[in-house]
C-alpha cells in the first residue's frame, strides 16, 4: 500500500520515531540508502533479506523517515522506489515537559513534487 504523500509533512509519533531508529536493520537500510531504491535493490545494498526489508521499510514510512514513489517506467508500468525524507531528527523537550519529535526534510524539487501529485492521482484511479 503506498503511503499518502502529502501527509509527509505531519508530524510523526515520537515513539514511532524511536521504535525506528532503534532497529539495526531499519538503521541499515537508511545507511544504504544514498539515491532512491527498490526494496530489492536496498535488501541487496543492506544486506538486510528481503521479506524482513519489507518490514522494515513499513516501519521508516509509518515514522515519516523514508518516502514512497511510484515511478512510471517506460512500459507503461510502475515500480516503488523509497528515499530517505529526513536530513535531522530532533528530540525536544517541550514547555509542557512532555517529549517532542522534530524532522527537517530535503527541499523537493518540481520533479519530486510532480512524482509526488503523480502518485496521490493513482491512488484514486
Amino acid at each position: 500500500m503506498m503511503r499518502a504523500p502529502f501527509d509527509s509533512d505531519d508530524a510523526p509519533e515520537l515513539q514511532d520515531v524511536l521504535d525506528a531508529l532503534d532497529d539495526e536493520g531499519c538503521r541499515s537500510i537508511i545507511e544504504a540508502l544514498d539515491e532512491p531504491m527498490t526494496a530489492k535493490d536496498i535488501a541487496d545494498e543492506s544486506g538486510v533479506p528481503l521479506s524482513t526489508t519489507y518490514r522494515k521499510l513499513d516501519l521508516l514510512t509509518d515514522a515519516a523517515l523514508l518516502e514512497e514513489r511510484a515511478v512510471l517506467q517506460p512500459d507503461g508500468h510502475h515500480t516503488t522506489k523509497y528515499e530517505v525524507a529526513f536530513e535531522e531528527v530532533v528530540i525536544q523537550l517541550g514547555e509542557d515537559r512532555r517529549l517532542d519529535v522534530g524532522i527537517a526534510r530535503p527541499p523537493s524539487s518540481t520533479d519530486e513534487r510532480l512524482e509526488t501529485l503523480w502518485a496521490e492521482v493513482s491512488k484514486e484511479t
